[in-house]
C-alpha cells in the first residue's frame, strides 16, 4: 500500500482561488473526496441519461503514462474520457483545458480544478511551455494526460483539423497515445447549447 503525505505549508498563504489556478496543484484530501464523489455522481447520470457506454477501455488499463487523444464535439467530453478509467486514475488524469476559458472566472476554475483535475493550456501564446509541462506530467509511471488536438469545440459535430502541438508532444518519446472517438456528445450538448 502507497503512503500518502500531504504538506500543505506551501500554498497556506494564497486565496483559494489562487491555489486552483497554480498547476500542478498541492495535493488536497477534500479536493480528492469530492472529485471521487463527484465522478461517482457524473458516471451514474452519463449512464441513465445519456446511456454512456464504454468500447475498448481496456487499453485504458496500463501502469505507464499515456495520452488519451479525442475528438471534442462538447464540455460532456471530458467527463466521458474520464468516467472511462478507473476510479483510482483519476487523480492521475490531466484533461488539457483552455486556460483562456477555464481559468479566469471561480465558477469554472472550481469545475475545471476539483471536478476534472485540469490542466491550463494556453492556446495563444506560451503553448511550448504547456506542452513541456504535459512532457513533465507524463514523465512520471502512471499519469494520463487528455488532449483535443482540435483545440477547440467542433460547431458542426465534424472531427476538424488538429492543431501540431499533439505531433510534437509524442515525436521521438515512447509514450503510448490512445485515439478515442466520442459519439453522440454534439447531440447531447454542441457548442453554444
Amino acid at each position: 500500500m502507497r503512503r500518502w503525505l500531504y504538506d500543505s505549508v506551501r500554498d497556506l498563504d494564497q486565496g483559494p482561488a489562487d491555489r486552483l489556478r497554480q498547476f500542478p496543484r498541492e495535493p488536497d484530501m477534500i479536493v480528492h473526496g469530492l472529485r471521487s464523489f463527484s465522478a461517482l455522481i457524473i458516471r451514474s447520470l452519463l449512464r441513465i441519461y445519456n446511456r454512456f457506454e464504454i468500447s475498448g477501455h481496456q487499453n485504458l488499463r496500463t501502469n505507464r503514462s499515456l495520452i488519451i487523444v479525442a475528438n471534442h464535439c462538447s464540455h460532456i467530453d471530458t467527463l466521458c474520457l474520464l468516467a472511462a478509467l478507473p476510479l483510482r486514475k483519476l487523480h492521475r488524469a490531466f484533461p488539457a483545458a483552455a486556460s483562456d476559458y477555464f481559468f479566469q472566472s471561480v465558477p469554472r476554475l472550481w469545475a475545471a480544478a476539483i471536478l476534472v483535475n485540469a490542466l491550463p493550456f494556453a492556446r495563444q501564446a506560451r503553448v511550448r511551455q504547456s506542452l513541456s509541462l504535459c512532457q513533465e506530467l507524463l514523465a512520471n509511471p502512471g499519469t494520463i494526460v487528455i488532449i483535443f488536438p482540435e483545440g477547440t469545440r467542433s460547431r458542426t459535430g465534424e472531427v476538424g483539423e488538429f492543431k501540431s502541438g499533439i505531433g510534437a508532444l509524442v515525436a521521438g518519446r515512447d509514450i503510448p497515445v490512445v485515439p478515442c472517438f466520442i459519439d453522440g456528445s454534439f447531440q447531447a450538448w454542441a457548442k453554444g447549447k
